[in-house]
């Protein structure tokens, strides 16, 4: 077809839209070629669990990774369903310091929500592109393991039922499905030493996961663009995300969180502070959110990177067995 043909049957070509495809293209290769072969953790949460358009483009994210050359990994929770869940069974459920109290007939209907609903479902976005992803639960080949985890409230300790904190990470099996090249999809449950099941925050389970695997990044979704330096903020200080911060200057914020980011910041220091380069919190609201940041030169949302003087440092104490 002569181009005066094809101009009639398609009309004229847009040269200024194909540039701009093309220019973002070009502006993905630095990062593609940095990340080709890299673990990348996302925690997923957020309304990005529960927009069908959000859970649709969240899921192409993912899948748009893997076929770049990326080992993505994903980890949950589900406190939105478990509570609705809770709520149909009639089951009483309350918070201390911002962590669900959680009973033996709590943490039955949470393994159940988390494992058997939630992460069937986001395991089923997925695999509309294909037969990637593989889902478990922190249970499964001793991935995580926990011991009872307490609060302290007014200084004093709180016991929270059926709460975890991981003591050790065995990532042995994540590392064969992300061999195989699969989309390891993993839900926020832990099985103790003796057996006892806990339940265990995702933000926390995906640093940890992120420490084991030594990934290049952890992403962490949630409702709000980023860490803001004065929350709700001021006048001067309205809608200003920070961009960029070290773990000792994140540490010294933290007093100051709210409970609600407070989980999330923490799981960025965990991370950093364990090993692994940079740990990003982006507003899950905003689709594509994933790929904006990895692939782009500016970035989203707020980006963790360690001390200088504690790149090598442990996980805090933190096991990791094969």
């Amino acid at each position: 077809m002569t181009e005066t043909l094809r101009e009639v049957a398609c009309g004229p070509p847009d040269r200024t839209a194909a540039l701009a495809k093309a220019a973002v293209l070009i502006e993905a290769l630095p990062w593609l070629d940095r990340f080709h072969g890299q673990t990348v953790v996302i925690k997923l949460g957020g309304h990005a669990m529960s927009d069908q358009a959000l859970q649709l483009a969240f899921a192409q994210d993912v899948v748009f990774l893997r076929y770049a050359g990326l080992r993505p990994v994903v980890v949950h929770g589900g406190g939105p369903q478990i509570s609705a869940q809770l709520d149909r069974l009639g089951v009483a459920t309350s918070f201390t310091a911002g962590l669900r109290v959680t009973t033996p007939e709590t943490m039955d209907v949470v393994r159940m929500v988390l494992t058997g609903r939630v992460n069937r479902d986001v395991v089923g976005l997925i695999n509309r592109h294909g037969p990637f992803a593989v889902g478990m639960s922190g249970e499964d080949a001793n991935l995580l393991t926990a011991t009872r985890r307490h609060v302290l409230v007014d200084g004093e300790p709180v016991d929270i039922g059926m709460v975890g904190q991981i003591d050790a990470v065995n990532p042995g099996a994540v590392r064969a499905l992300l061999d195989d090249g699969r989309v390891p999809v993993i839900s926020s449950v832990a099985r103790s030493d003796g057996g006892e099941v806990y339940n265990i925050n995702a933000d926390t389970a995906a640093a940890a996961v992120a420490v084991a695997l030594g990934a290049a990044k952890l992403v962490v979704l949630t409702d709000v663009a980023g860490l803001y330096p004065d929350w709700p903020g001021s006048a001067d200080t309205a809608g200003q995300v920070i961009s960029e911060l070290t773990a000792g200057r994140l540490e010294a914020m933290l007093p100051e969180l709210t409970e609600g980011m407070l989980p999330k910041m923490e799981a960025c220091l965990l991370a950093v502070r364990g090993g692994v380069p940079q740990a990003h919190v982006l507003d899950g609201r905003l689709p594509h959110a994933i790929l904006l940041e990895i692939f782009t030169d500016s970035g989203i949302g707020t980006m963790v990177l360690p001390d200088p003087a504690h790149r090598d440092a442990d996980s805090d104490g933190m096991s990791v067995t094969e």
